[in-house]
């Protein structure tokens, strides 16, 4: 056994809060606090994660559960898991595998993987990694010129739907970024760089990786014509340029013929919009916490969209996910499965691809152990019997 596979054994990671610590001593403060800092005040960034403690179970006794399956289907895909790989931008700059690390441990596992827009592997070699679904999410970055391109690209590679999200018409503020210098480490001058060198060379492995990589990667799916491919210090100024809204879903209608889901709903008025634009599914997010501050958490707003959405298309979610049992909760509340962000992004700054794999072995066995101590045999037979909510949060779902 390698040094690197003890150090994931389950006596020593046995949830995802320890892959957590193991990321934050491997990487450089920039890169970590990118990965796990909020917005502004990172109100719903905490939020995201104690809104489960307001959810109880209402187990089943006397009952032996001798099979558990957690296998479900979303939008056409049978996964074996009730949860995907959300899209994580910037993912190769916590491990140079990145993104193709990621999508290769959700095929081993049987479930699906969202690429962002904002990655540093090419989206061929991606969906190449992967036996299971792969999903693109878009961002207009670089103009609509370079989405066709990039729509024309994912079809061709197999990618089987795509994910608009629409809650980032610019970027939020997220404070921890300018102060441990995130953007210096992206570029800018030498001397720049220089208040921050103590920190990133602290961290030699990492700093070997990255510079065996070739340093920051350029973001090989935003292709500019006449330019090439998207510098990734450029994505700041380039979002502002490139909001997405309802009209845009006409647009992109245009140029996808496949299943489109829309990420980034908090309200039931919203869902309804989607709905009526042709949309396959939404997701209940509010982007890790990370654009605007003070926004409900997306457990509680899963209820809402939910009745809203009322069974006419799938409802997914993500935010704040750390254990099983806040998946099971979030089943139960109407979510046909959720996405997993931050929970396999910890894995991935830790240890690369067996990071990732151990994430998921941790959230997998969590999902067995709480649908056994319930008393339900399968994912699909959840519902609001088996938990408890706060009575505001029932009067919020019939607003």
């Amino acid at each position: 056994m390698t040094a690197q596979a003890r150090s994931l054994s389950s006596s020593k990671v046995v949830n995802i809060e320890d892959l957590r610590r193991m990321a934050q001593r491997r990487v450089p403060k920039s890169v970590f606090d990118y990965l796990d800092g909020g917005a502004e005040s990172e109100l719903t960034l905490n939020e995201n994660c104690r809104a489960y403690r307001d959810v109880t179970f209402r187990p089943r006794g006397a009952v032996s559960v001798s099979e558990c399956k957690l296998s479900t289907t979303v939008v056409g895909h049978d996964l074996s898991l009730p949860f995907m790989l959300a899209p994580v931008g910037y993912s190769r700059l916590m491990h140079p595998e990145g993104e193709v690390a990621a999508a290769s441990v959700a095929g081993e596992f049987g479930t699906g993987y969202i690429l962002s827009t904002i990655s540093g592997h090419r989206l061929e070699d991606v969906k190449a990694a992967t036996k299971g679904p792969a999903w693109y999410q878009l961002y207009l970055l670089g103009g609509r010129g370079a989405a066709e391109a990039a729509l024309e690209r994912a079809r061709n590679a197999g990618f089987s739907a795509l994910v608009m999200t629409v809650d980032t018409p610019v970027a939020g503020m997220r404070e921890r970024d300018p102060r441990n210098g995130m953007k210096e480490l992206l570029g800018g001058s030498p001397f720049a760089k220089i208040p921050f060198l103590p920190d990133i060379l602290a961290h030699p492995g990492w700093v070997i990786l990255f510079l065996r990589d070739g340093g920051v990667p350029k973001l090989q799916n935003i292709v500019i014509p006449g330019k090439g491919p998207m510098e990734l210090l450029d994505v700041g100024a380039a979002l502002s340029e490139s909001t997405v809204t309802w009209a845009d879903l006409k647009w992109i209608r245009e140029h996808w013929s496949g299943p489109i889901i829309v990420k980034g709903i908090l309200i039931g008025d919203d869902a309804r919009r989607a709905i009526d634009e042709g949309a396959a599914a939404v997701v209940v997010s509010n982007h890790g916490g990370r654009q605007l501050d003070s926004v409900s958490s997306t457990l509680r707003a899963l209820p809402e969209v939910v009745a809203a959405a009322n069974g006419q298309i799938e409802v997914l979610m993500d935010g704040g996910i750390r254990r099983g049992s806040d998946i099971v909760k979030a089943i139960c509340l109407g979510a046909r499965a959720v996405l997993i962000g931050r929970g396999y992004a910890y894995g991935l700054a830790a240890a690369g691809k067996p990071g990732v794999r151990r994430a998921l072995e941790i959230l997998k066995g969590d999902v067995e152990r709480t649908l056994r101590l319930l008393g339900c045999s399968a994912i699909t037979a959840l519902d609001r019997s088996f938990v408890e909510v706060p009575q505001a949060w029932e009067s919020r779902a019939n607003h």
